[in-house]
């Protein structure tokens, strides 16, 4: 998710009493919270090395009990008091907790395991930025800034409802979430059931729209090719309107390619990927080989993408990728 919602969620876990009389918990929730997209660091080494490395230990749950560290020192160091170290702890682990609960939900997913396991994990129910989300965030932040200046208008000396608002936007996240995997998996169910150009789907994916909770976009799978659809839960589905992409065979350019860096990083990453192989359009005659990670773009409206130059004698000159516009 993005860090707004980090952030928040941190916030109002604190504000909702999760800070068990920790000086400064608020502080050590927000960061911990935010504490896994460190790896942001490993754009130095271009953004290659940043797809390899986003997501990945930083965020997995063998590393998390030593990451819950990080935001305690932080915190102790600025402000130079004791703190009890065994309660910021516990509280650092639930703002860690709730930044990997909430990256698991869309469809970049998480490598909650690595380094033992490269597998991803994700539930594709929410968009990295999601509409409501927000809306919901600014309304519990807004609350009780409005309620004091109502009070003070009136008179009154009541404290505005700090926890309530918090407890609110948590119960609303759980809940919202709860409802939109129910939605997501009818929109896979809808995917699954059909046939593709008379082909069974090997497998499908439903993704989330940024603001409508019924529109997803639906991703499928067949042994020749990937089909492309716009899902509506409350319209119709018809399985011959999606936009089709097929699969070239594999040959030695494709072949030659997996001997990059490049391309061997970016398959570690791509749960769909899609080849595309062509002619070289510079001056250098050659040949590139294209790879596309389904889930983010098409080749005509490319997202993330792996590209690879190779000679007359298919030697790579030139390697690039790009995570294209965002989505």
């Amino acid at each position: 998710m993005d860090n707004l919602t980090h952030t928040a969620t941190g916030l109002f876990l604190s504000r909702a009493g999760l800070h068990f009389g920790v000086p400064h918990a608020a502080w050590i929730m927000v960061l911990a919270a935010n504490a896994p997209d460190i790896d942001v660091a490993s754009l130095a080494g271009g953004s290659i090395s940043y797809l390899g490395c986003h997501r990945n230990i930083t965020h997995s749950l063998p590393l998390l009990p030593v990451m819950a560290l990080l935001p305690i020192l932080l915190v102790r160091l600025v402000t130079r008091k004791p703190l009890p170290w065994r309660r910021a702890y516990v509280v650092s682990l639930i703002g860690l907790g709730s930044h990997l609960a909430l990256d698991l939900t869309n469809m970049y997913g998480v490598r909650l395991l690595a380094p033992i396991r490269e597998r991803w994990f994700q539930l594709d129910i929410f968009s990295v930025v999601d509409l409501w989300i927000w809306a919901v965030i600014l309304f519990a932040l807004a609350g009780p800034f409005v309620a004091r200046l109502v009070n003070a208008e009136i008179g009154a000396r009541r404290k505005p409802p700090v926890r309530g608002f918090a407890i609110f936007a948590l119960v609303f996240l759980v809940l919202y979430a709860a409802g939109r995997g129910v939605l997501h998996e009818r929109a896979v169910a809808v995917l699954d059931a059909r046939l593709y150009e008379g082909a069974v789907p090997l497998r499908v994916a439903a993704q989330p729209r940024f603001a409508n909770p019924l529109a997803w976009r639906g991703l499928v799978e067949t042994s020749e090719f990937y089909s492309v659809h716009d899902i509506e839960l409350l319209g119709s589905f018809d399985p011959s309107r999606g936009r089709r992409f097929y699969k070239p065979e594999a040959g030695p350019e494709i072949e030659a390619a997996l001997r990059t860096r490049t391309m061997r990083e970016f398959l570690r990453f791509a749960q769909y990927p899609l080849w595309r192989v062509s002619p070289n359009g510079d001056a250098q005659p050659g040949t590139r080989v294209e790879a596309f990670d389904m889930r983010f773009g098409t080749p005509l409206d490319p997202g993330f993408m792996a590209a690879v130059i190779l000679d007359e004698r298919l030697n790579p000159v030139r390697e690039s990728f790009t995570f294209g516009r965002p989505r």
